[in-house]
């Protein structure tokens, strides 16, 4: 039987977190009307004027000492064109300046995980960089091409279709980077790109049958031009349909020619194996229009019945559970496939997850990342972030490095990997430096409140009411009493050390298992 939502529970899903003006909004609109708000956010960035008013230290000494950089320097830098970031790519500009368009980017994510109004997009925003992840900390050149793919590509789609997606991501300069395809020619196609495209992009590995078949007319439903999966003869012949897609990066193309230095995505016919093909049981006459064999190998891709399944399992894995029902998946599915050329599928199929009664009952089912931990703990104390340098160093380390995953899998969506005991101490550590305002991002605005608390009970359901919006059942009571000193009856608001001790309140009362999960 189908139920009401619960705010609460939206919010963590949703959201990076409830506020509380927030949640007083949503308990009065209610959960659907503040869904349909956000499944249409405004095309513009509601975090612009905080994150061009951030600005990072950005030191570092060269061999010419005219060359030398101390300043303070605006995260707005973001918002300028592929080819202004590209010129940083010159081999006289030092690696640094390449390296800090990584940070900008990470900076500007914190920013608009804790204050952006469009919270489900931010949360989108977080799941299709983990799809479609690329990684900036081991490349300079990705770092480069990393704000245009935040903003243009990433951002711009999450909300939106799917296989425009896909094209978007397949012609940025990150990708094109980072899995190869800018230096894939005909005759010598590089497969990195074309095989993770089949493998995490769209079918996924469940549909990946070559230690079943080697042959494509084998594979069941290849004969009647419907195959159930993909094998390496499908990779090899995608990798040659890709041919030719590049990038405006300076390389020669014959004749003493060569390409602009942009970062701009553009298309070579020289580069391009114009051959027949056949792919996922379909033929590709020879000699076509230009860029018509990749974009059918997209159309191919994105509409093949397995896509539908693995991303929308994903997506339900991401926003349900690690173990989703699979008729969740299946409704899922039947909605992904009805708006498969619809503007808005991604958020049709949003919509219709929240919809389900696996999604109205699946309250703490998922442990938060890092990233996650951290806004819902902003927004929950009240922490007028600004990041820092020291702080996204301590993210780097807490196990989830934003744009700097190194394999193409993006971070693991399962709540053991982030059970570990060695990630447990690192959680602990970032929310005890956010309460205590460690790197000078901000401090708690709740510990104002809870410090002005009579006793030291009052102050601990306060802190916890702050959090978790409830008061803390009585086992808790203890064990927070205990972790901190305190004796019962005592006046509270008078102590000398009230401050500190409402910022460890706060800090460990999110070290509660209610609060670590989603």
């Amino acid at each position: 039987m189908a139920f009401e939502i619960d705010p609460r529970t939206a919010l963590n899903k949703l959201a990076f977190g409830p506020t509380e003006h927030e949640f007083q909004d949503i308990r009065k609109s209610g959960v659907d009307a503040w869904l349909a708000q956000q499944l249409k956010p405004d095309a513009g960035d509601d975090c612009a004027d905080r994150i061009k008013g951030t600005k990072f230290h950005f030191k570092y000494s060269s061999k010419n000492p005219d060359a030398e950089v101390d300043e303070d320097r605006s995260l707005g830098v973001i918002d300028q064109p592929i080819e202004e970031h590209w010129k940083l790519l010159d081999k006289s500009v030092p690696n640094q300046e390449r390296m800090f368009l990584r940070t900008a980017v990470m900076g500007a994510t914190l920013i608009r995980a804790v204050h952006s109004r469009w919270q489900l997009r931010e949360v989108l925003v977080d799941f299709w960089h983990n799809h479609f992840n690329v990684n900036a900390a081991g490349d300079a050149t990705v770092s480069v091409a990393l704000p245009s793919y935040d903003r243009d590509v990433i951002r711009r789609h999450a909300l939106g279709n799917f296989r425009e997606m896909l094209e978007a991501v397949a012609q940025s300069a990150a990708m094109q980077v980072y899995l190869n395809n800018r230096s894939s020619r005909g005759g010598a196609a590089n497969e990195n790109y074309a095989r993770e495209l089949f493998e995490l992009h769209t079918l996924g590995r469940p549909a990946y049958l070559n230690a079943l078949y080697n042959k494509w007319r084998d594979v069941p439903g290849a004969l009647q031009g419907h195959p159930q999966g993909y094998i390496d003869q499908d990779v090899y012949e995608a990798a040659r349909a890709f041919t030719g897609w590049t990038i405006e990066d300076g390389a020669g193309i014959g004749a003493g020619r060569r390409l602009p230095f942009t970062g701009k995505f553009t298309y070579v016919e020289i580069f391009h194996d114009n051959y027949q093909k056949r792919l996922l049981a379909t033929e590709f006459d020879p000699y076509q229009p230009p860029m018509a064999d990749g974009h059918k190998v997209l159309d191919l891709v994105a509409e093949h019945p397995a896509t539908a399944r693995y991303v929308c399992g994903k997506l339900c894995t991401r926003l349900v559970s690690d173990r989703p029902d699979p008729a969740l998946i299946a409704s899922a599915v039947k909605v992904w496939t009805e708006h498969q050329r619809k503007p808005d599928q991604i958020a049709r199929v949003i919509e219709a997850i929240v919809h389900s009664d696996p999604f109205r009952r699946s309250a703490g089912a998922k442990i938060k990342r890092p990233l996650e931990l951290y806004a819902s703990f902003a927004r929950g104390a009240g922490i007028d972030i600004v990041p820092t340098l020291p702080l996204l160093g301590t993210l780097d380390g807490s196990g989830q490095r934003l744009f700097g995953w190194g394999p193409p899998t993006g971070h693991p969506d399962e709540n053991d990997y982030w059970l570990a005991s060695n990630m447990m101490r690192a959680r602990w550590g970032l929310l005890l430096g956010l309460a205590d305002d460690a790197w000078k991002a901000g401090a708690p605005d709740a510990t104002r409140w809870i410090a002005n608390q009579p006793t030291p009970e009052a102050a601990v359901t306060a802190a916890h009411h702050s959090l978790l919006g409830a008061a803390p059942p009585s086992r808790t009571m203890a064990a927070l009493m205990g972790g901190l000193g305190l004796r019962h009856g005592l006046v509270f608001e008078a102590r000398k050390d009230a401050v500190p001790l409402a910022r460890r309140m706060l800090a460990y009362c999110a070290m509660s298992p209610e609060f670590q999960t989603r």
